[in-house]
């Protein structure tokens, strides 16, 4: 296992962090903020009012998987129960046998290429549904939308994979507010865009380990089996994402409980057998002859999303009560807790914004974690 000590030389090391991402991770979740600002450029150029023009559709059908699910799970989230649409994901190729010409499809994929993509594309059309595109810029989903005279927002082939979220979320984003689903204040990309650059600046690499959040996060996380619990549906789905970020760049397992209806899984888990046994957790101790992950907790909140959510169960909890119960239970089981992003004024920051961060310092931790690892010259891709 990789001391601390190692892998913090590793990570205030400027040219080896470089050595080690070949695909350029780093400067891709950086330039997260840039992103949103492209993207919702080239995403007014592909004039959403032609799809929207007719007034709310009775449902949203998004085609997406990996990062475009999430980006759609993040959406629903936000738009909630209270939606006066429907907001259906799916993977695709095949879309929903009830779509029809009162509801709107949307094909969000970074690269726009294979049957996933381009084949619900034509079924759309088809079937007189209103189409939107997300993609590559030359891709065949291009074409296909092209052919059913559809908006198509095309994203720079430049976009690295595992870091194309923003690219993805802003096209739904303004399409939800020209709907007016979102309030286009909730919807803010100039503020999500300004969040994601206070991030970079925070957690980039030249910022050195012990005042950078997502350096320090991944040093905490170097030997730790992460227990990801999230305030409410919105967090719930960033935790998602959080975990198959570690699991996927840097090969590290997390779960993932969202509160409150998983509070009773989240709290035995944190006094179950793999809480410490021997007091507090000691992160100076020695390393060499410890090969066992420990349980960390990791918070992810969402200050709206923690009214009450059990009304007919025996104990109705909101989702900051049920957290703040996982808390307890993490201290009196001695097990180590971080908060996602909980530095300087969270509070300052309105929802959508206040997430990016979260996100971001997430992603910044898992490429860390990765290039601490050298996961991407032992597995590229």
């Amino acid at each position: 296992m990789t001391s601390p000590e190692l892998a913090e030389e590793v990570l205030d090391d400027l040219e080896l962090l470089r050595v080690r991402d070949p695909r350029g991770l780093l400067p891709a979740v950086a330039g997260a903020g840039a992103q949103v600002r492209e993207t919702a450029r080239l995403t007014e150029e592909a004039q959403l009012s032609r799809v929207t023009g007719g007034g709310r559709p009775r449902g949203l059908v998004i085609v997406a998987r990996r990062e475009g699910a999430v980006a759609a799970s993040v959406l629903r989230a936000l738009l909630g129960p209270s939606s006066p649409v429907t907001v259906d994901v799916v993977p695709g190729p095949d879309l929903p046998v009830w779509t029809g010409p009162s509801d709107i499809t949307v094909v969000a994929t970074r690269t726009g290429a294979g049957r996933y993509a381009v084949t619900p594309a034509y079924e759309a059309a088809r079937r007189g549904v209103s189409l939107v595109g997300i993609g590559a810029d030359d891709a065949p989903l291009r074409a296909a939308c092209s052919t059913a005279r559809a908006p198509y927002v095309p994203l720079p082939r430049s976009r690295v994979r595992h870091t194309t979220l923003w690219s993805l979320l802003t096209p739904l984003l303004s399409l939800a507010a020209e709907l007016e689903l979102l309030d286009p204040a909730a919807a803010d990309l100039g503020a999500i865009a300004d969040a994601l650059d206070e991030v970079a600046t925070e957690c980039g690499p030249a910022q050195e380990s012990f005042v950078n959040p997502a350096k320090t996060l991944a040093l905490e996380l170097l030997d730790a089996l992460p227990v990801i619990v999230a305030e409410g549906p919105l967090a719930g789905t960033a935790a998602a994402r959080i975990a198959d970020q570690l699991a996927t760049l840097a090969g590290l397992p997390a779960t993932t409980f969202r509160m409150p209806d998983q509070r009773v899984a989240a709290c035995a888990v944190l006094r179950g057998p793999l809480a410490p046994r021997d007091g507090a957790d000691d992160f100076f101790r020695d390393r060499a002859e410890d090969t066992d992950r420990r349980l960390r907790l990791l918070t992810v909140r969402d200050t709206h999303g923690g009214e009450h959510d059990g009304a007919g169960e025996r104990e109705p909890r909101s989702a900051r009560e049920a957290l703040l119960e996982a808390l307890h239970t993490a201290q009196s089981a001695n097990v180590p807790v971080s908060g996602l992003a909980e530095h300087g004024e969270p509070e300052r920051y309105g929802r959508l914004p206040r997430l990016a961060r979260q996100l971001a310092v997430a992603d910044f931790t898992a490429v860390y974690l990765a290039l601490v690892l050298d996961a991407e010259r032992a597995h590229p891709g």
